[in-house]
């Protein structure tokens, strides 16, 4: 059974499952897709070993059960090790989000030895050509393919991440093959998801109707063909769909995030609502933030909900959608995604879609750690 607390006013909150822990925003890959914000936390700004590590323990005493460590690159950590003993030491379930980049069989080795129980590998393509253009890493694909090959060595659970779009699509056949070639136990297709740098990279990513159709009919097929041997999770395209997605299954009720620099969120993109304010783990209990914090109460339940949503059957099941997705499209945090056929906006959206498909000259902005004066440059590009 569910435990649930209540606030004084305001709906009753779930006990998180899940937290992201975002190690870092330092990478060696340069993903035009990447979800971290375009004005990354440095070296400088993240939290210390001793600090994550109350952080994990904050989290199990809130009842979290899974801790997903991802970055950026969590590789780039030189204490990984020891962060994955601490998550052990906390009864988590730890799964690590790496490129691969920036880990050897013998690291790979003892963060096993401390208790380490999954890895999610992402993979940018089937071949060096594509994985080099879409990492912005020359290099990566070997290492990757390696590092597959030594987490199942080890008997970890292997999870392959690709993150489809116009270019690679045309590969998903052969990327489903890749997986269970490698011995993966879980192949998660997710479509890009135009935040953070995939924002500015919409024009050069954006799928088309014919591929995303054709997508959804590989997977579904996949899943049939491949029952008992990969099981397949699919993310589809937003801007094609006649429902939206139920966003992190509702605005902070399953899981949460922490920055690199302890700020506390309930998704990747949520500082894109700019009225919201974020609580942070070094100057606030983790237990507070999720309960009392008011931006993990601004969406809870369905209170803020405008119409249709207000209304609607679905609203126990989307949740009226992204609310990041809602800002971005709609100007307003409160409104319903654009990704639903009953938002007034979905027209539109679906026309704006097609126009960036069938762009053809957009150059890939690759994600980069800047300088205040790189940064600026970028956000004006």
């Amino acid at each position: 059974m569910t435990q649930v607390s209540t606030t004084q006013a305001g709906p009753r909150i779930k006990v998180p499952m899940a937290m992201l822990a975002e190690l870092t925003h330092r990478c060696p890959l340069a993903c035009p897709y990447c979800s971290n914000p375009v004005d990354m936390v440095g070296r400088s700004g993240e939290l210390s070993t001793q600090e994550w590590t109350n952080v994990f323990r904050q989290a199990a005493d809130l009842g979290v059960l899974h801790l997903h460590l991802s970055g950026g690159e969590p590789a780039a950590r030189p204490d990984l090790e020891e962060l994955v003993a601490a998550s052990t030491e906390a009864e988590l379930y730890s799964n690590l989000i790496t490129s691969g980049v920036g880990l050897t069989a013998a690291r790979l080795e003892k963060l096993a030895a401390n208790g380490l129980d999954h890895l999610q590998l992402s993979l940018q393509g089937i071949d060096h050509e594509t994985a080099d253009l879409y990492g912005g890493y020359r290099g990566g694909f070997d290492k990757k393919i390696a590092v597959a090959g030594w987490t199942v060595a080890l008997g970890l659970p292997l999870t392959i991440n690709a993150v489809m779009h116009r270019h690679n699509l045309p590969t998903l056949d052969r990327m489903i093959d890749l997986a269970v070639e490698l011995g993966a136990r879980r192949l998660e297709v997710a479509t890009v998801q135009f935040h953070g740098w995939a924002e500015k990279n919409k024009a050069a990513l954006m799928p088309t109707r014919e591929q995303v159709q054709k997508a959804g009919e590989t997977v579904h097929a996949a899943r049939l063909r491949l029952k008992g041997v990969l099981v397949i999770d699919y993310v589809p395209a937003d801007y094609y769909a006649t429902y939206p997605k139920a966003c992190m299954g509702g605005w902070a009720s399953t899981s949460l995030n922490v920055a690199p620099d302890g700020q506390v969120l309930p998704c990747h993109a949520a500082p894109t609502i700019p009225w919201l304010t974020f609580d942070n783990v070094r100057e606030r209990p983790l237990k507070e933030i999720w309960t009392h914090s008011e931006a993990f109460n601004s969406f809870r339940g369905d209170e803020w909900m405008q119409e249709p949503c207000r209304s609607c059957a679905r609203k126990a099941v989307d949740f009226g959608g992204c609310r990041c997705q809602a800002m971005a499209l709609a100007g307003d945090a409160a409104a319903t995604d654009p990704a639903c056929s009953k938002s007034p906006l979905h027209a539109d959206l679906l026309a704006a879609a097609e126009v960036a498909s069938g762009t053809r000259d957009a150059d890939l902005i690759y994600r980069r750690m800047a300088t205040p004066k790189q940064l600026a440059r970028t956000q004006n590009a």
